[in-house]
């Protein structure tokens, strides 16, 4: 007895439901990646909403060893976002020109 087509329907759609979450939770570590790299270094981080706020902690946070740190953080992600896209690539089955659907 084969298994009904449903099946292998709820299969692929659940596939692709991964697939999409994963690429979302991808996009996010590049953003939140290449945001923290940036903005340390903008003038956008000597004027902001805390450093306006509380002046006492203005020199915390243009400090250049804060800057790096968070610098460096931005590059944390950047790396995870990175790797967990190849491992998105790299868990993909290949298909072959049969599994494809006939135009």
């Amino acid at each position: 007895m084969s298994p009904p087509a449903s099946t292998g329907l709820t299969r692929c759609r659940r596939e692709g439901e991964i697939l999409i979450r994963r690429l979302v939770y991808v996009a996010f570590f590049l953003e939140v990646g290449l945001l923290l790299l940036v903005l340390p270094w903008s003038t956008f981080w000597d004027h902001n909403y805390f450093a306006v706020r509380w002046p006492t902690l203005r020199p915390f946070l243009t400090n250049h060893f804060v800057r790096g740190a968070i610098t460096g953080l931005g590059g944390v992600n950047l790396v995870a976002g990175v790797v967990d896209l190849t491992l998105v690539f790299a868990s993909r089955e290949p298909r072959d020109a049969t599994d494809r659907p006939a135009a």
